[in-house]
């Protein structure tokens, strides 16, 4: 159906004509005698010159009309679509810690920090969840929302690249990460109710033990799939080994208490394995929800109103030319 943004636009639409009566100049009757004598001296000029005055007015008019209807904004609702009634529900928890500095993971041939290889594989990972509901915790020394549960898969995105190392501070809190994930959950009744944990796995700070946010996940049946992002290979830099290893054991025993799976990703080609792993979760029911598909009509009346004066204007440059 054709709807309107903005439709009291139309009440302007007499406002030309209440402007004409306004501003009318009284007639003299000298002149009006006058025009009489040439109306009836010259029938042709008079009939010619009348005919052109009301192409222009039905013209004008018609260009007003239509600039108004196009500043009201007309546009073509469509049929109701409804969005698909099932999808997976997973919260994605990135560590931002500064042991996530670390350039010992390979990426295209050249080794880059844990952090860009951990964005440059969940970009391809999010892009295809399509229909899924996909929430974004960022943590270090204390964990925070980023993105809560959504099919918003490009905020999603956007707000991952946008973070960065020490944008939470410097230390591990996946005690709190955890905690806070299980307490998002905890809202919603029916969910898949899945944490994806990417760190390195040394915890160092935050208010709860990861022990203890393993007791809330159990109790509230949350899945956790923990991924160890870090790779054994010590890389020296001149008298400095700056290289730090995965704490497998403890991300394994999380893995393991809540029915999920430890992996190891030491670069992109086991990273992507894993997220096809994950693809395999069954899906569950979800809210419907309903859109319109909305199209912009603004441009035909602003186009046509604009290319009846570009002939007006033609028309006047001719007549002076002749």
């Amino acid at each position: 159906m054709l709807s309107f943004n903005f439709p009291w636009i139309f009440i302007a639409l007499p406002l030309p004509l209440l402007v004409y009566f306004l501003i009318k100049p009284t007639q003299q009757p000298q002149l009006s005698a006058l025009k009489v004598a040439n109306n009836r001296a010259f029938p042709s000029v008079s009939e010619t010159t009348s005919n052109k005055s009301a192409a222009k007015l039905v013209a004008s008019t018609l260009v007003w009309l239509l600039l108004i209807v196009s500043s009201a904004q007309p546009m073509w609702i469509g049929e109701p679509i409804t969005q698909p009634t099932q999808a997976r529900e997973l919260i994605l928890a990135v560590d931002l810690s500064a042991s996530m500095q670390e350039d010992d993971m390979k990426l295209n041939g050249r080794y880059v920090d844990r952090l860009t290889m951990v964005k440059s594989v969940l970009a391809d990972f999010i892009a295809k969840r399509q229909g899924d509901r996909i929430g974004l915790i960022l943590f270090a020394d204390n964990a925070y929302v980023q993105a809560p549960l959504t099919f918003d898969l490009t905020t999603v995105q956007t707000l991952l690249d946008e973070s960065f190392l020490g944008l939470v501070g410097q230390r591990t809190a996946i005690g709190e990460a955890i905690g806070l994930a299980v307490k998002r959950f905890d809202n919603k009744e029916d969910s898949n109710r899945v944490l994806v944990l990417l760190t390195d796995g040394e915890n160092t700070a935050g208010s709860i033990s990861p022990e203890q946010a393993l007791e809330l996940a159990i109790a509230k049946d949350v899945t956790i799939y923990t991924i160890g992002v870090g790779s054994e290979n010590n890389r020296q830099f001149g008298f400095f080994n700056r290289s730090t290893g995965v704490d497998e054991e403890s991300l394994t025993d999380i893995a393991l208490a809540t029915n999920g799976k430890f992996f190891k990703a030491t670069d992109s080609d086991q990273l992507e394995d894993i997220y096809s792993q994950l693809d395999a979760l069954e899906k569950i029911e979800a809210n419907e929800q309903t859109m319109r598909p909305q199209q912009a009509l603004f441009y035909w009346p602003l186009a046509i109103a604009m290319l009846i004066v570009g002939l007006l204007l033609v028309s006047v440059i001719i007549r002076e030319q002749k």
